[in-house]
């Protein structure tokens, strides 16, 4: 980024890149043998994400010049409240369709819309604003690297938020293999779950955006976390109340919580970090939390494999005992760690 001349070039094509690889992966069932389908699925979301790792790098920068500070907090939080609106539509409709037509049928009928959107949405960052690069202080990539290292705050922050999303994934992003495959739970059903959890987050995002005006990024940041651990723990509710509704409160937590922290934490690396310096902080944070988000749903798809060869008096633990496990841990994590970094 201190060598481009231009980042809204690199930001349209490496979008691009991710838009049409991503989109692509809709054509390998009927494109390649079935014992190729996950292979090459896993090769070009791979590539897919690279690309989209790059980009967002690239628009977290621009984005952060062209939203004035003051009035950033409120932006992203109408923003993302679009967002999630369209979102929870899209999902809605797609619940739909895949129980009407499973099978590929359905996958393909959901696809089309996406391959146009994905070539629509590239073409619409054409119209961003080419803002001028603010460069850094540094003239080499070691200086330049050991910014974020050198400034205590940000670096005891990012190194808790990043052992968060450790503790976080290794169920949260299970929640949906828990519904399908150990509760059967139909994909329409979890489709309007997810449709509520977002119309949360949606109405969280502007919530927070508002509060982001009056408090600063971490103390809210604090605050979203005992509400994701509520998430985990409302799991527990299913023990002696009925499934539906543990599901649905759930999820309700996790959109206020989850919504609130992507918006608070992504206004932290844009606005509690210096303008010359933020790609490289920007850079590390998301290599710290990029990292223990991959490992965290590695580890709890394994936990899991494991669970599936243990008693059938044992299926409470992997149908809401692990959750609510985790979430006891993340509350202990909140207020011992997570009080000291962010609210001393």
């Amino acid at each position: 980024m201190q060598r481009i001349r231009s980042r809204k070039r690199m930001l349209v094509l490496f979008v691009g890149i991710h838009r049409i690889l991503w989109s692509s992966t809709g054509l390998i069932p009927f494109l390649f043998p079935k014992e190729w389908w996950v292979g090459i699925y896993i090769g070009v979301y791979t590539v897919a994400f690279i690309a989209n790792t790059i980009g967002g790098m690239i628009w977290t920068s621009l984005i952060g010049d062209i939203v004035p500070a003051k009035v950033r907090g409120r932006y992203f939080g109408i923003r993302n409240t679009i967002l999630n609106a369209l979102g929870s539509v899209c999902l809605f409709a797609g619940g739909i369709v895949l129980d009407r037509f499973p099978g590929e049928m359905g996958f393909l009928i959901l696809f089309i819309p996406v391959w146009i959107c994905a070539i629509a949405n590239t073409i619409i960052y054409c119209f961003y604003p080419d803002v001028p690069f603010e460069r850094s202080t540094e003239k080499v990539f070691w200086g330049m690297f050991k910014k974020p290292f050198q400034d205590p705050s940000f670096l005891r922050a990012a190194l808790f938020l990043a052992a968060w999303l450790l503790i976080q994934t290794l169920i949260v992003p299970l929640f949906s293999y828990v519904m399908l495959d150990l509760l059967n739970i139909n994909y329409q059903t979890i489709s309007i779950i997810t449709v509520v959890q977002t119309l949360v987050m949606m109405a969280g995002f502007y919530i927070w955006g508002n509060l982001n005006a009056r408090f600063s990024n971490k103390t809210l940041l604090f605050w979203t976390l005992p509400i994701i651990a509520l998430s985990c723990l409302s799991w527990g509710l299913m023990s002696f109340m009925p499934v539906l509704i543990a599901l649905f409160l759930s999820h309700i937590f996790l959109g206020i919580g989850v919504g609130g922290f992507n918006q608070l934490a992504f206004n932290f690396t844009i606005g509690d970090t210096p303008k010359s310096e933020r790609p490289m902080f920007v850079a590390v944070y998301s290599a710290m939390t990029g990292v223990t988000s991959f490992l965290g749903p590695l580890i709890g798809g394994w936990l899991y494999e494991r669970m599936e060869t243990w008693p059938e008096a044992m299926n409470w633990v992997s149908a809401y005992g692990f959750q609510v496990g985790v979430g006891a841990a993340m509350l202990v994590l909140t207020f011992t760690l997570g009080r000291r970094v962010l609210l001393k």
